[in-house]
């Protein structure tokens, strides 16, 4: 049960949250995945529908917001649950690389560059 597990965020939300959703949804059919671990999505789901809450919908906005967190909550103990080489190999198809090659290096990524120095002012003569 690992939490670095999946690639680092791109600082986009939405972006990251459409990679953890294809991610869950690769681990769901993947066999090598144990059955009560796939149990975790449709709990979730499960209590999203039950009329239950811990906060009652019709407090609009926060009865949305604590199933949405609960959502979240569920995808990512799903994806921590899972295998985690099953998990690396998963999200390295994602990346287009194939199982067990090495990452690409830090210089390909789109990484912005950063120059660490220190300056000095020198009076002009």
């Amino acid at each position: 049960m690992g939490s670095s597990q999946s690639t680092p965020p791109s600082g986009n939300r939405f972006l990251d949250l459409i990679h953890q959703l294809r991610l869950a949804w690769r681990l769901l059919r993947d066999p090598r995945v144990p059955g009560w671990t796939k149990l975790t999505p449709f709990v979730t789901l499960l209590y999203v529908l039950s009329p239950v809450d811990f906060i009652p919908d019709p407090i609009l906005g926060a009865g949305q917001l604590d199933d949405l967190g609960l959502i979240f909550l569920g995808l990512w103990t799903f994806i921590a649950l899972a295998p985690p080489e099953v998990v690396r190999e998963h999200v390295a198809r994602m990346a287009g690389l194939r199982p067990g090659s090495p990452p690409p290096p830090a210089e390909s990524v789109d990484a912005p560059t950063v120059i660490d120095a220190e300056y000095r002012v020198e009076e002009e003569k």
